[in-house]
């Protein structure tokens, strides 16, 4: 199958090729012609398989066929709602690309910068805004922001807003936005709360799920090294070192435990910056810049960025520490194996983190390999000891997977579809507003390639 075959117009297809793609995904190649449709859709796939563009096509081919009255100024007709700051960056991104030879113009709008620069453009006008929740309330609220037009709206990453505890938030700018509206719900899962949510969102949906619940892309090496806890940066300086490897992301669960990190590998001659939710808007920026220009070797992240890096070919994907969370590995390994390249994901595990490494497993179905790094032989006598997360004391160690959160979302509550848990160090907003019908830069590979999401 092409996208020619969507039924998609001639821009969008002539952006789509120019950016090298031929072939949809199997999410595109069933939501596309289901938004084309006109009804209300509830999607799922797994991480990595270009849920961005089975929304963005079809809804800048439905804003182009149906043009806004020419009399007064633009309003708001599509709304995209994404969790993260750097998720609805890269939406607005996919946005401009895909749009780059229509008559559209388009803004993202979160928190960490000023509104002032953002009430301008929305006085300007726009067909096609991309927000956080934070922000986009905050406009609402001081009455710089009308979604009385809106005829599109689409929730991104349900499932990561709900476990940020952006619920209310949700509940919220459903309350101000028109009744009759095409809602689209995408979700890398389908959790009870994820369908509660399509209820009371969406209209007799078309339900489309492209791979079972959880699941890790087939593209993704999988691979585990046990380690004592005190060699762990050790190790990963030795492994980043001895294969030269570049790009690669590596997550920790804490915030000032990135930070740490980062100073550790720089004494090392290792590159390194960290992003998570303590960082100004600018500094998380300009780190995720220099690592997709390929200038940073590493970065190191917090869950924040677990949904929000879209990178060509990103190689390696490492777990510094196991998330406490078992479906945030999903979906920290699914930032490589993109769009059908392959990818390596490496988790380095001490006896603290067994009870994590098993809920893990269990989760996915399957058992991820272990190799001991020669020279790094882990103490067979150790003893495990609690995890400290924040004001929380968890006890990964023994068995259990347990459950618990360093942060929160907007409202400082505990995040959405696991009853304990709180969600993960995300920010409520993010950035500044772009304008319009920019263009993407040129595929590095110039051989097809599946157009990939966020």
């Amino acid at each position: 199958m092409s996208f020619d075959s969507l039924g998609l117009a001639q821009p969008l297809l002539r952006a789509v090729h120019e950016a090298g793609y031929q072939s949809p995904t199997p999410i595109q190649a069933q939501a596309i012609p289901a938004v084309l449709s006109g009804g209300d859709l509830l999607a799922g796939a797994q991480t990595g398989t270009g849920k961005t563009a089975g929304f963005t096509l079809p809804l800048l081919h439905q804003l182009a066929s149906r043009p806004a009255p020419a009399a007064g100024r633009r309003a708001i007709r599509a709304l995209i709602l994404t969790p993260t700051r750097e998720l609805a960056a890269q939406v607005e991104e996919s946005v401009r690309t895909y749009g780059k030879y229509l008559p559209l113009k388009s803004m993202v709008m979160f928190g960490g910068v000023g509104m002032n620069p953002q009430i301008d453009t929305l006085r300007r006008g726009i067909d096609i805004l991309v927000a956080t929740p934070g922000r986009l309330l905050d406009h609402h609220q001081q009455g710089t922001l009308d979604l009385s037009q809106v005829e599109f709206f689409v929730l991104d990453e349900a499932d990561r807003m709900l476990d940020m505890g952006f619920i209310h938030d949700i509940r919220r700018v459903l309350a101000i936005l028109p009744a009759k509206k095409q809602s689209l719900l995408f979700s890398a899962t389908f959790s009870d709360e994820i369908k509660a949510l399509a209820e009371r969102l969406l209209n007799a949906p078309k339900v489309i799920e492209v791979a079972r619940r959880n699941a890790t892309a087939d593209t993704v090496a999988q691979k585990v090294h046990p380690v004592d806890r005190e060699r762990k940066k050790e190790l990963l300086a030795h492994l980043i070192q001895v294969h030269d490897w570049h790009q690669v992301l590596v997550f920790t669960r804490m915030k000032h435990g990135a930070n740490r990190l980062v100073e550790f590998l720089d004494k090392q001659g290792i590159t390194a910056m960290a992003i998570h939710g303590n960082k100004s808007q600018s500094a998380r920026t300009r780190a995720l810049a220099d690592f997709k220009s390929g200038d940073l070797q590493v970065l190191v992240a917090t869950d924040i960025a677990a949904r929000g890096i879209d990178i060509d070919q990103l190689p390696h994907v490492v777990n510094f520490e196991l998330p406490n969370v078992p479906e945030d590995y999903v979906h920290r390994i699914g930032r490589t194996g993109r769009a059908g390249a392959e990818g390596e994901a490496i988790s380095l595990v001490c006896v603290d983190e067994e009870g994590f490494l098993a809920s893990i497993e269990k989760l996915i179905k399957r058992p991820i390999p272990r190799e001991v790094v020669a020279g790094y032989e882990p103490d067979p006598n150790a003893r495990p000891e609690p995890i400290q997360l924040g004001r929380r004391v968890l006890h990964g160690g023994l068995g259990g997977g347990a459950r618990g959160g360093s942060g929160s979302g907007r409202n400082g509550g505990q995040g959405g579809n696991q009853g304990q848990r709180q969600g993960g160090q995300g920010a409520a907003g993010g950035g500044h507003a772009r304008m319009g019908a920019g263009g993407a830069s040129p595929s590095r590979n110039p051989a097809p390639r599946r157009a990939r999401g966020a």
